[in-house]
């Protein structure tokens, strides 16, 4: 009986691993009935292992405790979402239904990535289906802006023609989604990283020997995102990438030359050599021709805004006066917003900024849980990175630290986190910089006497050398 519920277990993960590659393919799950799909199968998923747990009667462990915390404020907000559709607070009431579904589902692909991959070997293989399926997107994107087919899985694209987009509608979302598909590589390739004194041959096995696959899927998902010529999904990436890179060198003192680096041929290969050639300079013209409001010389408009996202956060501004305690509903944002919009020349069903948004929609009750899970994970990731015991969890909490970062940056200009592919994704790496702190080395069955010690030394306070998964000994 023991047997076959492992079976179920691993069949469950291999659908979540699916799943998470499945999801962004039908225009990022944006879709009702996409995301109707990804609601189903994360839901099929939970109740399937939920239901082996408890026939086992088996302990989640210390770690599912201290994702408890997280995962309560997760779902303090599905309980206010609750609150606003049940007691017809909402302007939108079927749009607040919708969004209670995803929210809830949500919660449940938090809960099963906690509980299933618990283990080293399997974070290792999360991480690694992350990086696949970056890099399926940026490979598709790159191919069809190349060849000039300009196809979407579902039909040609009608936006953003001349601009990677994936498998996505708007460019802005594969930026996003690719920002946290390269922080889970980095973050692995960082894991992986060896011990010891630095050597310049370690250094060129890195960069050209059996990582090199790892490597070339950073490089691809790189050139991805520049080709999305997305200002601020790659303004977000490399800021972030600075900030939490510069703070990882700063707080490993030993391995800072070849932490250094692995980080600077990040920078200088992907971005000065290899973007060059993938419309880099299109990149930063969009940047420095952006104008947010009217060029006015003596009280005649000489040259035109051409970006409104400034003007639509201005004018939904009073949205977020009206009802700041309770909110508009979730979801209620494209219902409520057409009065405050005046003369802009779109229909904006978002507000082109998540924080806004969400505090418009949920107001403060709803929208603090929220805030407060960001912090947390953050929190988590930050002290897996800066502790010192284990390479592998330092790594693993650096690529978590980038990715939570950096979307908090690109949620200031546009709405990734409406987007339910790159929203679960997020949750995903959230539950991830937890799973830093709290995984296994291995399991108890196939772990020998040695690695049996040196787990029982990293519980207590000596440095030790942990086995990586790809058989180097690392710290």
């Amino acid at each position: 009986m023991t047997r076959y519920f492992k079976t179920v277990e691993r069949l469950v993960l291999a659908g979540l691993l699916l799943l998470l590659v499945w999801i962004p393919l039908p225009l990022g799950s944006n879709r009702d009935w996409s995301a109707a799909l990804m609601i189903f199968a994360i839901g099929s998923l939970a109740c399937v292992w939920l239901s082996v747990q408890m026939l086992q009667n088996l302990s989640l462990g210390s770690g599912f405790r201290k994702a408890l915390v997280p995962l309560g404020l997760l779902v303090a907000t599905q309980a206010w979402v609750v609150v606003q559709w049940g007691a017809e607070l909402t302007r939108d009431s079927t749009a607040t239904f919708q969004y209670l579904m995803l929210g809830l589902s949500y919660c449940l692909l938090y809960l099963l990535v906690i509980g299933l991959f618990r283990t080293r070997k399997r974070l290792s293989v999360l991480l690694g289906v992350l990086v696949i399926s970056g890099v399926l997107q940026a490979f598709y994107g790159t191919i069809m802006t190349l060849s000039g087919l300009e196809w979407l899985i579902i039909g040609p694209k009608d936006h953003h023609v001349g601009h990677a987009t994936g498998t996505f509608v708007n460019r802005n979302h594969l930026a996003g989604y690719l920002e946290l598909t390269l922080a889970a590589g980095i973050g692995l390739l960082l894991a992986l990283r060896q011990e010891g004194r630095f050597r310049w041959t370690g250094l060129f096995e890195t960069i050209m020997g059996p990582k090199m696959r790892l490597r070339l899927a950073l490089i691809i998902m790189v050139i991805g995102l520049v080709m999305t010529h997305s200002r601020m999904g790659n303004t977000a990436f490399f800021s972030s990438l600075l900030l939490t890179g510069g703070l990882f060198l700063l707080v490993d003192k030993e391995h800072r030359l070849r932490n250094g680096l692995m980080l600077a041929s990040i920078l200088l290969i992907d971005i000065l050599i290899v973007s060059q050639y993938f419309g880099l300079d299109r990149l930063k013209e969009r940047l420095v021709n952006t104008r947010l409001s009217d060029v006015v010389v003596d009280g005649a408009v000489v040259e035109q805004a051409n970006e409104l996202r400034g003007t639509v956060f201005n004018q939904a501004l009073p949205l977020a006066t009206d009802r700041p305690w309770i909110g508009q509903g979730a979801g209620s944002f494209e219902a409520v917003f057409p009065p405050y919009a005046g003369n802009l020349p779109l229909h904006y069903d978002h507000a082109h900024n998540d924080f806004l948004q969400f505090f418009i929609e949920y107001g403060v009750v709803g929208s603090l849980p929220l805030v407060l899970f960001v912090v947390i994970s953050m929190f988590y990731a930050l002290k897996a990175m800066v502790q010192r015991r284990s390479l592998y969890r330092s790594g693993v909490g650096c690529g978590a630290a980038l990715g939570i970062l950096a979307l908090m940056l690109h949620s200031l200009t546009d709405f990734n986190l409406q987007i339910p592919s790159n929203a679960a994704t997020y949750v995903v790496l959230c539950a991830i910089a937890v799973l830093a702190n709290t995984h296994k080395v291995g399991s108890g069955r196939s772990r020998n006497k040695r690695n049996s010690k040196e787990g029982a030394l990293e519980a207590n306070l000596g440095p030790t050398r942990e086995a990586g998964p790809t058989g180097h000994s690392i710290r």
